[in-house]
């Protein structure tokens, strides 16, 4: 343990560092194995077949509560039920622990692209969702804090957490995670199994010391200040190492339980709280399988041609057809068309959305969803009372100096991927 201990000292000061990182054992890991509990909201068939196929094996299914569950009749019921079988897994000896590690992960996608990705913890000290922050690790997108109560109220009591958080580096010259897919022999293969539902294949392997070795100190030249600051055209700007590109409203809960956490021990004492610490995987943001997608939007039980009309009136100057300006596409079951709001104030033509639908929702009522994928879009917008929205891609390009300049993007901006794309849960870590 004092090698592990040796090894971890290496990433001091770093936002990211080896865990103690849990694998199950014993079991089929295709049905373990399943998306992120935020995909699928409004798709409770998915989550249906899921459960038939899982049935009483093993899995990370009875270890996450889907978000389309958050406001079931059940909800209380059903995290109580998630802690209880976090704590069975564990006493029945489901997991091999992996102490101080880092998992290399290649997850070969649908489409065939292949990603790859590095297991370890972040410092939730070094992380900040607020806009504008200095942290090393940053929001991308504005944090709904009325969903993160909910999410805490599954997290709190919980021993064990299993990841979906994605934190993406801007490493154009691929230094930390690209240069391991050619040394996977001198690693130990933890897993190689296919994905469920269009998951795709994924395979992991654990880090020697030296290779552990090499990613932090590639790691550390990408937190030097001064080039940094040469990188971005800035001037004593605070260093942006990561921004979380996946699951900023989950790390937004793991920072919040910490915080409570916090207050009921000695600051001395804070370092020690392995609710310090969230597991994640890091991507490269220049990654060559990563593509950002849009989220688009759909207004659930509205009347779309009052919705339109006041889109229309929100604006000087909007009108229907495409022009000059932020052209808002929508689709509804009487047919679509298209909304031009010229000048714009906002970036990007989500902001100009979102904040028109923030505040018609609020006045008029209806409930707004993020759907990944135009074709879903469509066929839940062509429903009666429903109205969609048709986002254009943002270039990943923008990412990085957008946060440092703007602070963050309006919510739910970009995906990276399609829903099948997400991140499956597959390791877990003790947070108490």
């Amino acid at each position: 343990m004092k090698q592990v201990r040796n090894m971890t000292h290496q990433f001091d000061g770093l936002a990211f560092s080896p865990a103690d990182i849990l694998l199950p054992r014993n079991c089929e890991y295709t049905k373990w194995s399943v998306v992120a509990c935020d995909q699928y909201t409004s798709q409770p068939e998915y989550w249906q077949r899921v459960e038939e196929y899982v049935r009483a094996a093993p899995s990370t299914l009875r270890l996450i509560l889907p978000e389309s569950c958050l406001d079931g009749p059940n909800v209380e019921t059903d995290i109580v039920e998630v802690n209880n079988t976090m704590t069975r897994y564990l006493r029945e000896d489901r997991f091999k622990l992996l102490p101080g590690c880092l998992i290399y992960v290649e997850r070969r996608l649908d489409n065939l692209r292949v990603r790859r990705g590095l297991v370890g913890m972040v410092d939730l000290e070094q992380y900040d969702y607020e806009p504008g922050s200095p942290a090393q690790v940053r929001a991308t997108e504005g944090t709904v804090l009325s969903r993160i109560p909910p999410r805490v109220a599954v997290r709190k009591n919980a021993p064990l957490e299993l990841p979906h958080v994605m934190l993406l580096a801007d490493d154009p010259e691929r230094t930390v995670i690209e240069p391991l897919s050619d040394r996977k022999e001198e690693m130990e293969l933890l897993y190689d199994f296919e994905l469920m539902e269009r998951g795709g294949h994924i395979a992991g392997w654990k880090l020697t010391e030296q290779q552990m070795s090499a990613v932090a100190g590639a790691l550390r030249a990408l937190a030097d200040p001064a080039s940094f600051n040469a990188r971005y055209g800035t001037e004593d700007k605070p260093v942006l190492l990561f921004a979380v590109g996946d699951g900023n409203h989950s790390l937004a809960t793991a920072k919040e339980c910490y915080e409570r956490q916090k207050k009921l021990v000695p600051p001395e004492q804070w370092e020690g709280l392995p609710a310090r610490y969230a597991l994640c995987e890091l991507v490269n943001l220049h990654d060559s399988s990563l593509e950002f997608e849009p989220i688009h939007r759909v207004v659930f039980r509205t009347e779309p041609e009052a919705l339109l009309e006041a889109l229309l009136a929100a604006y000087p100057g909007a009108y229907r057809g495409e022009g000059e300006g932020h052209v808002l596409r929508y689709v509804w079951e009487g047919g679509t068309g298209a909304v031009t709001v010229p000048h714009p104030t906002a970036q990007l033509e989500v902001g100009t959305l979102q904040s028109f639908l923030d505040a018609y929702v609020k006045e008029h009522g209806g409930r707004i969803d993020y759907i990944h994928g135009a074709d879903v879009t469509r066929e839940l917008a062509r429903r009666n009372g429903n109205v969609g929205f048709l986002l254009p891609a943002m270039g990943k390009e923008q990412l990085f100096p957008t946060v440092i300049h703007d602070g963050v993007l309006p919510r739910k901006t970009f995906s990276m991927g399609e829903a099948h794309d997400k991140r499956f849960y597959l390791e877990a870590r003790k947070i108490r």
